[in-house]
């Protein structure tokens, strides 16, 4: 992410944190201190953790290196390869299917089998939204999917 595009996101926020007439000190200071709680052998965890790392890489200039070993650390290798393809012929990130940055991240399980299944909701703005769905194995705890759909879905895959 550039400079310009660093700047007119945090102007943009600023002036809609204004319009709503939430102030910085009383967004902060309002309500109870804030938890997030999770564990290593919980996919949905896993996947979140994933996500919100990654974004965090992709909106720190520089970091395509992190980038790089966090699909090396998440993602199967052959999973990987199909990335990469997919992203070569849309010109768009493909774990986040955009060629943006999200706002914000939410991720919902949407059940398990052989497979964890979550639901990824991305915020880009007020109001909009899209969502990917992420299978992830259970034994080796690595993403071997992100699409519109789940794996079973895709029909490469049972649930």
């Amino acid at each position: 992410m550039n400079t310009t595009k660093a700047v007119r996101r945090t102007a943009v926020a600023a002036g809609l944190a204004l319009a709503l007439g939430l102030g910085v000190t009383a967004q902060a200071s309002a309500g109870a201190p804030r938890s997030v709680s999770g564990k290593p052998s919980d996919n949905i965890t896993r996947i979140a953790d994933f996500y919100g790392t990654y974004i965090d890489a992709v909106t720190d200039e520089g970091s395509g290196a992190l980038q790089d070993a966090l699909r090396a650390q998440y993602l199967t290798p052959a999973f990987q390869k199909e990335l990469n393809a997919w992203e070569a012929k849309e010109h768009a990130d493909g774990v986040l299917r955009a060629q943006n940055v999200p706002l914000a991240w939410k991720v919902t399980d949407n059940g398990t089998a052989r497979y964890t299944e979550a639901v990824v909701t991305l915020t880009w703005s007020v109001g909009q939204t899209s969502t990917v769905v992420v299978d992830m194995t259970r034994g080796s705890h690595k993403i071997v999917h992100i699409g519109t759909k789940g794996i079973n879905a895709k029909g490469t895959g049972s649930k």
